[in-house]
């Protein structure tokens, strides 16, 4: 006799409540004269907000200040409100909104994401090109509607939109990472 196949599990929601942190969409300090907003919505296949998502953006400068402990008690104390962290982790809102205070990248044209959502199997990676997006070997092996899934369009003063659609027509385009 043989059993069926277990179902594979999905990626949370689990994730919303233990992974954020207090100051996580402050990748750069308050402040800074450089710093831009990044935000946008989250949404699947219908277009409906995805109001429990997690969001996390890399890029270049080190984890520096991200996670700070207190060396007595082992609490967590924050970021230290002064560095550049290049690390972020915001959850969306009940809209399927986020939103992230950070730096222009200048390492690379481009901020890494990685999206955490309810019936996902595993969590997905993308990228978010500030504005008018430079050469690069990614964005221009893509057709032109493609392409511009991957591009956050300025939308006020030092502010840029970029959404994520997790499914459908316009389904922001994925990255597939082999370890």
């Amino acid at each position: 006799m043989s059993l069926p196949p277990t179902p594979s599990q999905t990626v949370g929601p689990f994730y919303g409540y233990a992974l954020p942190f207090p100051g996580g969409a402050d990748i750069a300090p308050a402040g800074h004269p450089g710093a831009v907003m990044v935000h946008g919505y989250v949404t699947d296949g219908h277009g409906d907000p995805v109001p429990d998502a997690l969001l996390e953006i890399w890029q270049g400068g080190g984890l520096a200040g991200s996670l700070r402990r207190d060396p007595v008690t082992g609490g967590f104390l924050g970021r230290n409100g002064v560095d550049f962290t290049g690390f972020g982790r915001v959850p969306t809102d009940a809209d399927g909104h986020w939103a992230v205070r950070t730096l222009p990248p200048s390492d690379r044209p481009y901020l890494s994401v990685c999206l955490f959502a309810r019936g996902l199997m595993h969590h997905l990676f993308t990228r978010a090109y500030l504005g008018e997006a430079v050469p690069d070997p990614l964005l221009d092996g893509l057709p032109p509607e493609r392409r511009a899934t991957l591009v956050a369009v300025p939308d006020g003063e030092r502010s840029y939109r970029f959404d994520i659609r997790v499914q459908g027509g316009k389904e922001t385009v994925f990255l597939d990472f082999h370890g």
